[in-house]
């Protein structure tokens, strides 16, 4: 088992290794594709399946699981394009999936015809290519030209193929893409701007095109033009073209940090124009005459003074010349409510708001010069999101969804009221299921807001198997959202589900997000242990019945957490995980991430990250819970070896864990939905082995 490890000297719980990876035993794990890494990963998920699937409820908690995900009655979400909705489809025929469309008015029967565009299964098939699809991007107005981007086992980069709607088929000798992090936009049907790798320098050090040109229908790629050149110490330079009635508006976003940017109008023969908008602030796009930006810190600006959190729409005019004109406020936050997501019409915008987390939608309507604001007519008490809108029609299709009522999709018309046109069926016994908005106290006194989703009967003073979600980061939210295979696999059988709103996410803003950024990170791991501490002692659960989970940023929270309260928990599900801080930006697109981490090349910062970076932070004399690690090798975002590494060490540690590792997926350590389904079945069992529910 440890016939990788014991090669190597290992001074068992120190804080000594350094950044640059000298005297880290495992570093070679971060060899993605290395035959001995690999032979690493595949022992590793060889014993933890084995384990894992021979538990008796496996078959079960797979076939259960795999009925959710390919189920045909699931919502077809569709994109609104012209007179069809869009969709892509996956399903036990379908498992890598088909590109269709169907009619507005079809889509809105129970039986919509759909028309198949492009079959992922069949492409994979016939190339010989382990085909991932990870969108399309149409030409508007008439969507018949369309940028098909396919990843080849899931990764971000993708190669990028020019396709006939009309035809069904990729268009002979048409705009093509080679594999890498390409970002592309239409400006008319014989133009792109584009930003990709153009060979040596081209890249930021994230790994992100830095260099934009304009590529013209019938030249070869690398004689495109070049429109606007970033720095390698950003974190990417990318194409951005509104298309609106009025017209088309060519743009170049230029990220020079994670949270800060600059928008530059490029237009042919003319040097570019920077916006001369707040560098922190969020662009929102053009709406008729006015761009919309909201604010993550305030500005100061024509003698008015706008808080962090602030919508302002920008006339725009003015910006085009490098000046900022007449601002008008349309929503300012409260220490409750902030902004979730801004969609344009091309009459109408919609901005849905959090208000103590939970989901309202307000449509403005700009009449002359006065701001009309009406608040749509939705369920209060759960998500609310635009899943499609365009800037050439005026409907939009909505969704709503709480913890116990799966998710209905709306078309919300300007006049009338929002009318139903898809639900999702109960996929688990809801009866007499409670969910009830708590508040724990963390380490500075600060409220922190979680949800506590109970199973029927649950009595006050009976403790149960307990599995505490979080993020917190990123300035993203975590809702309330129907979570068909938690309830069939978890709380029908009588566990419990927490979900933490902790500081570093989104659900109050912008300042809740910058409560937990760089050299304040560790609010985010008091935040959650304090959820969990809450838990135990208002006796929903104890130390032994209590798992955590999450991924991404998720990953590091579980792993940072566990690190430093280990004796809180029974199970943890750590997924897609960043692990080792003081390497983190020098494996893949880490180096974009250090405005929310900090520089660990800083000395200042890194003895901060060094004190909570949880593969620095493992120790030989404390007793952990046996963690599950779940990563993939074609993950090119948070790289695989983070997890690789924390396994490797827990090992050499002598303390037990499970690893698995597919080798396809990307980010989301799956590639379809079968894989899907197995990755969950397995994070199930686990929970339901170590927390004890039968």
């Amino acid at each position: 088992m440890l016939k990788y490890c014991i090669t190597f000297f290992l001074v068992l719980g120190s804080n000594s290794m350094a950044q640059n990876g000298q005297n880290d035993p495992f570093q070679w794990l971060e060899g993605v594709d290395d035959p001995k890494a690999l032979d690493w990963v595949k022992e590793r998920n060889g014993i933890t399946l084995k384990e894992l699937k021979a538990d008796p409820r496996y078959t079960d908690f797979l076939e259960k699981t795999t009925a959710i995900l390919t189920a045909t009655d699931r919502i077809a979400y569709g994109a609104l394009r012209g007179d069809y909705v869009y969709n892509f489809w996956q399903d036990k025929t379908h498992v890598r999936g088909i590109w269709r469309r169907t009619t507005l008015d079809s889509y809105q029967t129970e039986t919509p015809k759909w028309e198949t565009l492009l079959d992922i299964d069949k492409l994979a098939a016939k190339e010989k290519k382990n085909w991932v699809f990870k969108g399309s991007k149409c030409l508007a107005p008439d969507h018949s030209l369309c940028l098909i981007s396919l990843s080849d086992g899931g990764k971000d980069a993708v190669t990028i193929r020019e396709f006939d709607v009309d035809k069904k088929d990729f268009v002979a000798n048409g705009f093509f893409v080679p594999e890498a992090k390409t970002a592309a936009s239409w400006v008319d049907k014989n133009t792109l701007l584009i930003g990709t790798d153009w060979g040596p320098d081209s890249l930021t050090k994230s790994g992100y095109p830095r260099i934009v040109k304009r590529w013209t229908r019938g030249t070869e790629l690398k004689v495109a033009d070049m429109v606007f050149e970033g720095k390698s110490d950003d974190v990417g330079v990318w194409p951005w073209v509104s298309h609106r009635p009025e017209g088309a508006t060519e743009m170049v976003y230029r990220g020079t940090t994670f949270f800060t940017s600059e928008l530059h109008f490029v237009t042919p023969g003319v040097a570019a124009t920077k916006l001369p908008i707040q560098p922190s602030a969020k662009a929102h796009g053009i709406f008729k005459n006015v761009f919309l930006i909201s604010l993550r810190k305030p500005w100061a600006v024509g003698g008015e003074e706008y808080s962090a959190g602030t919508l302002l729409a920008l006339e725009y005019e003015p910006l085009k010349t490098g000046k900022v004109g007449h601002i008008d406020r349309l929503f300012e936050p409260s220490e409750r409510a902030s902004i979730s997501s801004i969609s344009i019409t091309k009459n109408d915008l919609y901005v849905a708001v959090l208000d103590t987390v939970k989901g309202t939608l307000f449509r403005f309507e700009k009449s002359q010069e006065r701001w009309v604001k009406t608040q749509v007519k939705l369920p209060q008490n759960g998500s609310v999101r635009v899943t499609s809108s365009n800037p050439f029609q005026d409907d939009i299709l909505v969704n709503y969804e709480d913890f116990t009522t799966p998710d209905a999709l709306m078309a919300v018309s300007r006049t009338g009221n929002p009318k139903k046109i898809k639900a999702l069926p109960s996929r688990f016994d809801n009866q007499g299921v409670r969910v009830i908005q708590r508040f724990a106290k963390s380490a500075d006194g600060t409220e922190i807001p979680y949800f506590l989703v109970l199973g029927a009967g649950h009595k006050v003073d009976e403790t149960v198997p307990t599995v505490l979600y979080g993020y917190g980061g990123f300035e993203i939210s975590l809702t309330p959202r129907y979570m068909a295979s938690v309830g069939k696999l978890w709380l029908e059988r009588g566990g419990a589900f927490a979900m933490a709103n902790i500081r570093g996410g989104g659900e109050f803003g912008p300042k809740w997000h910058a409560a937990a950024k760089k050299e304040h990170r560790q609010r985010a791991f008091d935040d959650f242990i304090a959820v969990a501490e809450d838990l135990i002692q208002t006796k929903v659960t104890s130390p032994a019945q209590l798992g955590i989970m999450g991924g991404s940023n998720g990953g590091l929270l579980v792993g940072a957490t566990v690190t430093q309260r280990p004796e809180l928990f029974n199970a943890v599900v750590c997924q897609v995980p960043l692990l080792d801080m003081m390497r983190y930006t020098k494996l893949l697109a880490g180096a974009s991430w250090a405005a929310e981490y900090g520089d660990p090349t800083d000395p200042k910062m890194a003895a901060i990250i060094q004190k909570y970076s949880p593969y620095h932070n493992l120790s030989a004399s404390k007793t952990y819970p046996k963690v599950f690690f779940v990563t993939s090798t074609r993950d090119d975002r948070v790289h695989p070896g983070h997890a690789r590494k924390m396994a490797a060490k827990m090992l050499s540690l002598k303390k037990d864990i499970y690893y698995y590792e597919n080798i396809d997926g990307g980010h989301a350590a799956s590639a379809n939905q079968n894989q899907r389904a197995e990755r969950t079945a397995l994070e199930f069992i686990y929970l339901s082995r170590q927390l004890g529910l039968k």
